[in-house]
């Protein structure tokens, strides 16, 4: 923690472009002067966060993958022959609310088996460091408060919350198995899944609070995505254009010169606790 932006922009290390893997350097043209293997770029990213005042983490998929969560999606996301794309949609609740939560608590079960990893540790831990940080995640699991996250802008959703389709009211209910169909306690109103489904608008509120965090950021960790999927794709870009230095941690990071200043190629559980400061 330090100056803040104004203190942290300008020449020496955020001459972006490199990457550097969890077994040693890759160097890229333009590599980043004298972080020419991971123990210098994590030492410089160390001290990046060390001065920095405000910290923006996003993470994703790859963050949850690391403790066993399925994707739920693609060739293996099949369901008694149902597509996630075709159960995780407003209408396909309103034509069998049934079904569809049959297939939430069968995820629910899947994942309350999970725990956090170093990762979400790691990062929890700097957030004790850095009271700045803002934590966005992608991910609906809900590991990254387990882990002592204090609050996390979950963009999606939370698989563990529940939302009432009558009164509105959104609560935790970590039952495995969930009654179904569940009912709220205080209106009577069905209960769905306090998820963002395709077809439906991310909260306005909880936008606000990712991109805002990413446009003051000083430094900036894009972890486990692959930068894809919007709005959050959108957020290393914002940061970058702000000034802020940008560091990926992915076991395919590219290094892209243009997105990121330093890339560690590695999983997150390997990686971001080497970047938490003792």
């Amino acid at each position: 923690m330090g100056a803040g932006r104004g203190g942290q922009h300008g020449t020496g290390a955020a001459q972006g472009g490199q990457t550097v893997g969890a077994r040693g350097p890759q160097k890229d043209e333009g590599s980043v002067p004298g972080a020419d293997t991971l123990e210098d770029a994590i030492a410089k990213v160390r001290e990046r966060l060390a001065r920095a005042g405000h910290v923006a983490v996003l993470t994703g998929a790859g963050m949850s993958a690391e403790s066993g969560v399925p994707t739920f999606r693609g060739e293996d996301g099949l369901w008694r022959n149902h597509r996630a794309e075709d159960l995780a949609t407003p209408e396909a609740f309103a034509r069998d609310p049934k079904l569809v939560w049959e297939w939430y608590d069968w995820r629910r079960g899947l994942i309350a088996g999970c725990v956090p990893n170093p990762g979400h540790k790691a990062l929890a831990g700097l957030e004790e460091r850095e009271p700045g940080l803002t934590l966005v995640t992608q991910n609906v699991d809900g590991l990254h408060a387990l882990a002592g996250s204090r609050d996390p802008v979950e963009m999606h959703g939370n698989i563990w919350k529940v939302r009432c389709t009558g009164c509105q009211r959104v609560s935790e209910d970590r039952r495995v198995p969930i009654p179904i169909l569940p009912h709220c306690g205080v209106c009577g109103g069905v209960l769905r899944p306090h998820i963002v489904w395709f077809g439906e608008a991310l909260d306005p509120g909880i936008l606000e609070r990712a991109f805002g965090a990413f446009e003051y950021a000083d430094v900036a960790l894009i972890v486990g995505t692959s930068g894809v999927v919007q709005p959050a794709a959108s957020l290393a870009g914002i940061a970058r254009r702000a000034g802020a230095f940008v560091v990926e941690v992915n076991p395919d990071a590219a290094g892209d010169a243009a997105a990121v200043d330093v890339a560690l190629a590695g999983k997150a559980g390997e990686v971001l606790p080497r970047l938490v400061p003792d």
